[in-house]
């Protein structure tokens, strides 16, 4: 059996999404090419590639704020206090931590930021499956239409 620990020990024990931690790459580690994992990975090196997980929504990705990753990151719950040059898809959850810095677009359904998190891309919402999205049946009215009234 994995011998795991709580994110929550990580960092005081301050409420912050918990999972188990079964994988750890630490501070001396780079990793290159792509990474694909599943449960909870914890980066405090430098990951060069693709991080993925299966698509089930039960894995967390725990990036530190010493550690990096180049390439797109797609797992469903991630905490990140690092540096990730690529677009973010977090099909559940994200947390951005302070020293969080993203070079890229971040995809996501439900997101906290705390004051110093830095995003140089695009948010973008993912919409919730379970809830049908609205069809809006006119055109959006255009400023130079607005202008024309008045």
């Amino acid at each position: 059996m994995t011998q795991g620990f709580r994110l929550s020990q990580l960092f005081g024990g301050k409420k912050r999404l918990t999972s188990r931690i079964e994988s750890l790459i630490g501070p001396q580690t780079t990793v290159k090419g792509d990474l694909a994992f599943a449960g909870g990975l914890h980066v405090n090196g430098q990951i060069i590639g693709h991080v993925t997980t299966p698509d089930d929504g039960s894995h967390m990705l725990t990036l530190a704020s010493q550690g990096t990753i180049e390439g797109d990151v797609r797992v469903a719950r991630i905490v990140l206090d690092g540096t990730v040059k690529g677009d973010v898809y977090a099909s559940e959850h994200i947390e951005l931590a302070a020293n969080a810095r993203v070079y890229g677009d971040v995809h996501y359904r439900l997101i906290e930021m705390a004051m110093g998190a830095e995003v140089n891309g695009k948010l973008v919402r993912l919409g919730d499956p379970n809830r049908p999205q609205l069809a809006l049946g006119h055109d959006p009215i255009k400023a130079e239409q607005i202008d024309s009234e008045t």
